[in-house]
């Protein structure tokens, strides 16, 4: 099942000829703000093959949502950038939904209600090109900063709607909360249906029921490889020129991967779970060179 893994130097990288794919959980690619292809053409240099593309907030986009139809453009937006990465030999599996963060500037402009029907709204929308087989899995989640408590309830009521609708469809959900376990998702996902084996933690800390995908940096990182526990890695790589490199970049997946199994500190099991099994596995897609 597993072969050596073997590196040559390519163009200022490194580059797989024999081994595992080298998988980014959660990555962004934006033409319009950031370096769009260039940093996806970085990626595959460095070892990168599979990156699950997530759509970005509609304000990356300067758009304002005031009804569900106005997430259309960003994930129509998403789908194209998708295409335009495929062209370059990595495998992109899309991944749409609504920022949680958007209920913040929606309710300014109407009510907390008002503005998770039209986020709930959005979401159904984002599912429907999931049952179309245009996108893979779904993400939503809650805000990661401090709200009112009718903000809290609202986003709680949009992220119950998203877990019904990934239920539903069958398909993963990627949650973008705060820090922490976020126990009470898992519940909240067996109630909708969902087993929290289906449910990803973006940017996720260890003792976390869900699935953990793990910015490839930082403590966080550290505890989950002595852990030897089942996780993903992720950049979380914005692709913003405002701000070059945020959360890192887009080579710290395959890169981080190439220097810890060098060191020993990965094994050839281990890449093949993080990269490849666990993946495959959440998600229900193949990952195969």
């Amino acid at each position: 099942m597993f072969r050596t893994i073997a590196f040559r130097r390519d163009f200022g990288g490194y580059q797989y000829m024999s081994g595992f794919p080298i998988t980014d959980d959660h990555i962004h690619i934006d033409p319009v703000n950031g370096r769009g292809i260039e940093a996806a053409r970085e990626f595959r240099r460095s070892g990168g093959t599979h990156i699950f593309l997530v759509s970005k907030p509609a304000g990356s986009f300067g758009i304002r949502p005031g009804a569900a139809a106005d997430f259309i453009p960003v994930f129509e937006e998403t789908l194209r950038v998708a295409e335009k990465i495929r062209e370059t030999g990595v495998v992109v599996f899309p991944v749409l939904g609504v920022h949680p963060a958007e209920i913040t500037h929606l309710a300014e402009a109407t009510d907390p209600d008002t503005a998770a029907g039209t986020m709930k709204g959005g979401l159904d929308l984002a599912a429907r090109y999931v049952e179309e087989g245009k996108a893979i899995a779904l993400k939503s989640g809650r805000p990661h900063y401090e709200v009112s408590p009718e903000i809290w309830s609202a986003s709680l009521d949009v992220l119950s709607h998203a877990l019904s609708l990934a239920a539903g469809l069958g398909c993963a959900l990627q949650v973008h909360a705060e820090s922490g376990p976020c126990a009470d998702i898992a519940e909240m996902a067996g109630k909708a249906g969902m087993r929290a084996g289906k449910v990803v933690k973006h940017y996720a800390t260890t003792g976390t029921p869900l699935v953990p995908s793990v910015t490839a940096k930082g403590t966080a990182f550290a505890d989950f490889l002595h852990s030897k526990g089942e996780f993903m890695l992720e950049s979380d790589y914005m692709d913003e020129n405002s701000r070059p490199g945020a959360v890192t970049g887009p080579r710290s997946v395959p890169r981080m991967t190439r220097k810890l199994y060098d060191e020993g500190l990965l094994s050839e099991d281990d890449v093949y779970r993080i990269h490849v099994l666990t993946p495959s596995r959440v998600y229900g897609v193949d990952i195969s060179l």
